[in-house]
């Protein structure tokens, strides 16, 4: 019965490991190799599959280019912040719902 009291926890905790053990195995295979993110991954395969050049492609919605990178910092950190504080406030809400 414990199990099935903890399930959501138990989920989260096997979900948070999965995913640091994958970036690890990541991280080991890479031997040295910049990594890079998964728009300019997927606009180099698009570029490839369709013949054009990466230049070619302009995105739908601009992206906002702040003026240094220590504001682009902060904004990252805002956003991490303002994450954890919906998760923990979901968290705390349904703890209290069982109670």
């Amino acid at each position: 019965m414990i199990v099935h009291k903890y399930l959501l926890e138990i989920i989260t905790v096997i979900a948070v490991i999965s995913f640091v053990l994958l970036f690890l195995y990541t991280s080991a295979i890479m031997n040295g190799k910049e990594f890079s993110g998964s728009d300019v991954v997927g606009s180099g395969e698009v570029a490839q599959l369709s013949g054009r050049s990466v230049e070619d492609f302009m995105p739908l919605i601009p992206q906002y280019q702040p003026p240094s990178v220590k504001i682009e910092s902060a904004l990252f950190a805002l956003q991490a912040a303002v994450g954890g504080i919906i998760l923990g406030y979901v968290f705390g809400y349904w703890k209290c719902q069982k109670e």
